[in-house]
């Protein structure tokens, strides 16, 4: 393999051709760092947080794909995955996501010591995730985790505590990514079926939509009640309402239960975490 098509395996591994996972990461990041900060946070803090939430999901895409190359190879859509098709070997992805973790713990020595804390649990749960698709009912709780712990350590570097509305943050983010997650995994349901995997999407069954409403709604509610905590001005709720319609039109596209139309909804929800930043900084900025 030539160095360039060994350079292009490394950067399909960290899904560098696919930025909407590290912007799902970062937008609820970035919801706690504004908040904590009450407006614009440090520009350093900012800057190690970004760059943080881009390792760590680089990491855990590399860790993902060292734990289901045996499955991804009966999938289509994941069989052409540089470890499953032996472009990389599983060696090599654990040293990718051990590398790039430890870049991202050598980032945040600036940070107090809470945040170095906290920091480990959220490795340790990253780095567990993929595996529990063996024999968790609800796998997507657990990424749900680790994709939220971006929001007790943004408080916890700004503030050097986490308040009651970083962990009503935090437990609004986990439902969200169930929700859109779940979609995600609808894609596959029958390819994980039988493969034998465990995801929200066969979990939930013929439940799938409703639960994914419900997630939507937690998701909107604990929003409304951080804009409470944080004292934002009801400017806010523009960014909420667009954030609303963004959630009513996934509902109609998973309604389909077609796998295009499942893939849309996940992809959509950028959006969705967009327009709830959208709220936060206008309720912060404009009273």
């Amino acid at each position: 393999m030539s160095l360039t098509d060994r350079l292009k395996a490394y950067a399909y591994l960290v899904r560098l051709d696919k930025p909407i996972g590290t912007l799902l990461l970062l937008w609820p990041t970035l919801w706690a760092l504004w908040l904590a900060s009450s407006g614009m946070p440090d520009p350093q803090i900012l800057l190690i947080f970004v760059l943080g939430t881009f390792l760590m999901r680089s990491a855990g895409c590399a860790i993902n794909d060292y734990a289901d190359r045996d499955f991804d190879r009966h999938v289509q859509r994941t069989k052409g995955r540089p470890v499953t098709s032996g472009k990389i070997s599983g060696k090599e992805a654990i040293a990718v996501a051990v590398s790039l973790a430890l870049v991202a713990f050598l980032l945040i020595q600036p940070l107090n010591t809470f945040t170095k804390q906290l920091s480990v649990f959220a490795l340790l749960v990253a780095f567990v995730y993929p595996f529990t698709k063996r024999f968790f009912a609800m796998p997507q709780a657990v990424l749900g985790i680790a994709f939220g712990f971006g929001i007790p350590m943004a408080y916890a570097a700004i503030l050097d505590f986490v308040p009651l509305e970083a962990w009503v943050l935090f437990i609004g983010n986990v439902f969200w990514t169930i929700a859109y997650d779940t979609a995600y995994a609808m894609v596959d349901r029958e390819d994980d079926l039988r493969l034998g995997l465990r995801t929200s999407a066969i979990t939930f069954g013929k439940y799938d939509v409703l639960a994914i409403s419900i997630c939507y709604a937690i998701l909107l509610i604990s929003q409304l009640w951080v804009a409470q905590l944080a004292q934002l001005s009801n400017y806010f709720l523009v960014g909420w309402g667009m954030a609303l319609g963004c959630a009513i039109y996934h509902i109609k596209l998973v309604a389909t239960r077609k796998r295009e139309e499942c893939f849309l909804a996940f992809r959509h929800n950028n959006w969705l975490g967009g327009f709830l930043f959208l709220g936060i900084v206008l309720g912060l900025s404009i009273s």
